[in-house]
């Protein structure tokens, strides 16, 4: 029967396939097809894993001393009959031999199944027996990401399935998946950005909590905040992701999914039609030059700026670096090797390396038991005060970061400051890096100097930071949640995270101003640059550096292409002034130019 889910639309388009639910402890868990000639061998390594971890436990069982508890044994024996179990056994099977899924995907889908099951026992004691089956299911895990697969993946990642078409083929091969999950961090969504999913879709979530900003870096349609969704659908099911409505269909009838098949291709037709604008500049009716700048998260990131045609890098979120690693973070030459890469990807245009901005909704995995321990961690140690707080790791960065700038145009900016003190720090850590390359003897570039204005205090502030800085780059996202004490991440104030407020705008409008008076460079490098009903506002403020993700500078220059600066900037007064800006705010009020040119 068709139902629908409602949730909040982070990154647009449509995608139509088979859920693949996934729990958020397993989201790092490989998800690939395997070719049918291989799926016996793909069964035996599931087995050999199973059996491997049964030894292993019974190994523990001969180990017990005589005075061990009867738990401690008794449990033993539970994880024995549980590795045992024929629905576990068979269904594992069943996903390599029918779905052609890899042995690692087929254990982590037959676990959800299972779970589901035990979680709808009415005796208790059989409900707690999923997490023995939990630690089962990860033992066996854990036993495979140490054994090397034998089996490679069908192409790179799924590279020459047009996931977007083709609805309804049922050749287990050809069936575009969709990811369900309560939650995705952004670290295990750098997992799927080379994976197989069409969409994805989770229970808990904010338009720019940042795995939002990674799904729109992926390009991919996506919802979150979706509450119910991953106990509503189950495994397998047919559905819908509306990354335009923010809204779920699951088990869609045949007429609706049609429709949104028409919706797909009129999708793609537009982004075609967009792509006729990557070599023209992007300059305004009234001749205003505009700089349209990229986001990205990993080196690799920047054939997507250069091919979308982006003019450099504004904003490189160096944190994607630090993320997804049990073990020490990156030393100064594995940074190096990974800022050079993004600077010489960028061929001689320049690239904007902020220091790392962890904390909040981007823990590390060293830092998430500290972070639990606070009662909001975006008002804890995160950014430049985690950098702060830890000077041989920051000094680390920043050697790196001077070092690639040998290789290309490198601005350096610093997340987060808000206070004098922060600033002077930081210029003092700035100078003992490049005093210890210079003892070392080790070549580095010249860099220029920006602040991120993301807190109140730092937009009130303008003239003490553009004392010290080259440039500010204006975090919008973060800007928006402490002028209105909005946590981005929490879809039940979500509601509230409004970046057309009064206030918002007002330390937008005056930020922008004092940089322009100064002759200082300033950007815009949050979710509002990309948003292309704010392009209009943003440049009748006088704003004339946009940075966001590749994917939106498309659409991002068709609107300078068809704006006039000049008539924006009276109109752009009027919105400051007005109790209710985001009623001025949209096509219908803004004033239109006069002819558009035949390309934008």
């Amino acid at each position: 029967m068709t139902f629908s889910v409602h949730g909040l639309a982070v990154s647009r388009g449509i995608a139509i396939g088979r859920a693949v639910l996934v729990a958020s402890s397993r989201a790092d868990v490989a998800h690939y097809f395997v070719d049918p000639a291989r799926v016996v061998e793909e069964i035996t390594r599931a087995r050999v894993a199973r059996n491997a971890v049964a030894e292993e436990i019974t190994r523990l069982q001969q180990e017990l001393p005589p005075d061990a508890p009867h738990e401690l044994a008794a449990l033993l024996d539970v994880h024995l009959m549980l590795l045992q179990d024929e629905q576990l056994i068979s269904g594992v099977k069943h996903w390599i031999t029918e779905r052609h899924y890899n042995a690692e995907w087929a254990l982590a889908t037959q676990y959800e199944i299972i779970a589901r099951q035990f979680d709808d026992m009415e005796d208790e004691y059989l409900r707690e027996r999923k997490a023995d089956l939990e630690q089962v299911v990860e033992r066996i895990l854990r036993y495979m990401k140490g054994v090397a697969s034998p089996v490679q993946p069908v192409g790179p990642a799924g590279a020459g399935r047009k996931l977007s078409q083709g609805l309804l083929l049922d050749d287990t091969m050809d069936v575009p998946l969709v990811l369900i999950a309560h939650d995705i961090s952004p670290a295990d969504m750098l997992q799927f950005k080379k994976s197989l999913f069409a969409g994805f879709a989770t229970d808990v979530g904010g338009k720019t909590s940042h795995t939002a900003i990674v799904a729109r870096s992926m390009d991919i349609p996506a919802v979150v905040g979706a509450r119910s969704a991953s106990q509503l659908i189950e495994q397998d099911d047919w559905v819908i992701i509306d990354g335009d409505a923010g809204v779920l269909i699951v088990d869609p009838s045949p007429i609706i999914l049609a429709e949104y098949g028409f919706k797909q291709r009129q999708g793609e037709l537009e982004r075609e039609r967009l792509n006729r604008l990557k070599h023209t500049p992007a300059v305004t009716i009234d001749g205003q030059r505009v700089e349209l700048l990229a986001n990205i998260e990993m080196p690799e990131d920047t054939v997507g700026a250069v091919n979308a045609g982006a003019v450099g890098v504004g904003l490189f979120r160096s944190e994607f670096l630090f993320m997804g690693r049990s073990g020490d973070l990156p030393d100064e030459e594995e940074q190096y090797q990974a800022y050079r890469k993004a600077v010489e990807g960028m061929h001689g245009l320049p690239v904007t390396i902020r220091t790392v901005d962890v904390g909040s909704d981007k823990p590390l995995d060293r830092i998430d038991k500290a972070q639990d321990s606070h009662l909001n961690p975006a008002l804890g140690l995160r950014a430049i005060r985690w950098s702060l707080a830890d000077p041989p790791m920051f000094l680390t960065q920043l050697r790196a970061i001077l070092r690639a700038a040998a290789h290309g145009q490198v601005n350096l900016l610093v997340p987060m400051l808000a206070h004098g003190t922060e600033i002077r720090q930081t210029m003092a850590m700035i100078d003992h890096a490049r005093a210890t390359l210079d003892n070392k003897g080790t070549p580095y570039g010249p860099v220029r100097l920006g602040a991120m204005i993301e807190i109140p205090a730092a937009a009130l502030s303008l003239k003490l930071f553009l004392k010290y800085f080259d440039f500010l780059s204006i975090g919008t996202n973060d800007l928006i949640q402490y002028t209105l004490a909005i946590d981005r991440a929490d879809e039940s104030v979500a509601h509230l995270y409004d970046p057309c407020h009064p206030a918002v705008l007002r330390l937008v409008a005056d930020t922008i101003a004092e940089c322009n008076a100064q002759g200082k460079g300033v950007s815009v490098c949050g979710e509002m640059a990309g948003d292309v009903s704010m392009t209009r506002l943003l440049l009748g403020l006088g704003l004339r550096s946009f940075s966001m993700h590749p994917s939106r500078i498309l659409a991002v220059k068709q609107q300078i292409l068809r704006a006039d600066a000049g008539k924006l900037s009276v109109w752009a007064a009027q919105v400051l002034d007005a109790e209710d800006p985001a009623a001025l705010i949209n096509p219908a009020s803004a004033p239109m130019p006069s002819p558009v040119p035949a390309n934008a």
